[in-house]
């Protein structure tokens, strides 16, 4: 399913463009990018992904606190948690909360081959 929906959440420009770049290399297409939880937020609608990126820290959100967001209103969403830091903790409540995947930033490829490839993409 490489053709699925993808939307980027992460507040730092360059790891949304680098991230984009990997995905749009593997067939699969960025509709949205977000860099705040509110942008997220109104933008999740709009675009209805298949995928969503997210990064845990954001300036005006928790990341957690989204995931719990983006699972109560589409479900169907599979969500990749993304972070510079690696708490096993954060990590592992993410995962339980419905996350399907974590991928320690920044962002190379095969880890995100392999988070894509977790979701039977």
């Amino acid at each position: 399913m490489s053709n699925a929906k993808v939307m980027i959440v992460d507040d730092a420009l360059f790891m949304r463009k680098n991230l984009g770049t990997i995905l749009r290399d593997k067939g699969y297409t960025v509709v949205a990018e977000a860099a705040s939880g509110i942008e997220t937020m109104k933008k999740l609608h709009d675009c209805d992904p298949d995928i969503v990126f997210l990064d845990i820290i954001l300036p005006d959100a928790n990341g957690m606190q989204l995931l719990d967001f983006i699972r109560n209103i589409k479900p169907q969403v599979k969500v990749i948690l993304c972070s510079a830091i690696g708490q096993e903790a954060i990590v592992k409540k993410g995962l339980e909360s419905g996350a399907s995947f974590f991928v320690q930033k920044p962002f190379n490829p095969e880890k995100i081959a392999e988070a894509l490839e977790n979701l039977g993409e």
